[in-house]
């Protein structure tokens, strides 16, 4: 019987590779396991919308540079018909043949608005300008404001007619 002879460099690569994938095994085993987890995720669109109501106000037949308002009599409700906490914005308009106006003048009127106190106008009162101003700020989902309306006629007024002096409310975000 022949013996083989031992070649230690050809063993010693052998063992060389033969360690390699040994731990090639079982790093690759490690990283192929796999482990996950979930995230619930929701979202809501926000809706900012408002209404007013009743939303009239017939302040009827005036004189020129005379004055009435809602004084708690047609008090104005605004609504915040929204999802979120919403601020509240107010403007008034220039009518037809009025411009509307700090003080009253010629085909010139004053229309002003109270959230608290209103019923001894013009105190308490702010003047609409054909701007937005704040009429509330963070009015929850659902919540209200309320306002009273003061309107001063033209002094002197060159028109005769009906005219309409409407107010706008709008809502955003804050």
């Amino acid at each position: 019987m022949k013996k083989k002879k031992f070649n230690s460099a050809k063993n010693s690569l052998f063992f060389v590779l033969l360690s390699l994938v040994i731990v090639s095994t079982i790093f690759t085993g490690v990283a192929m396991a796999a482990s996950t987890a979930s995230v619930t995720a929701t979202v809501t669109v926000q809706s900012i919308s408002v209404t007013a109501t009743d939303g009239t106000v017939a302040f009827g037949t005036l004189a020129a540079n005379s004055s009435t308002g809602t004084n708690g009599s047609d008090t104005q409700t605004a609504t915040n018909n929204g999802n979120i906490t919403e601020n509240l914005n107010i403007k008034g308009q220039n009518s037809a043949n009025w411009t509307l106006a700090a003080t009253a003048g010629s085909d010139q009127y004053v229309l002003q608005f109270c959230t608290a106190t209103c019923t001894t106008p013009p105190t308490n009162y702010t003047a609409l300008t054909t701007s937005y101003q704040t009429l509330a700020t963070s009015v929850a989902a659902s919540g209200t404001q309320t306002f009273d309306l003061y309107i001063t006629t033209p002094n002197p007024s060159t028109v005769y007619t009906q005219q309409s002096v409407d107010v706008t409310v709008q809502a955003v975000a804050p």
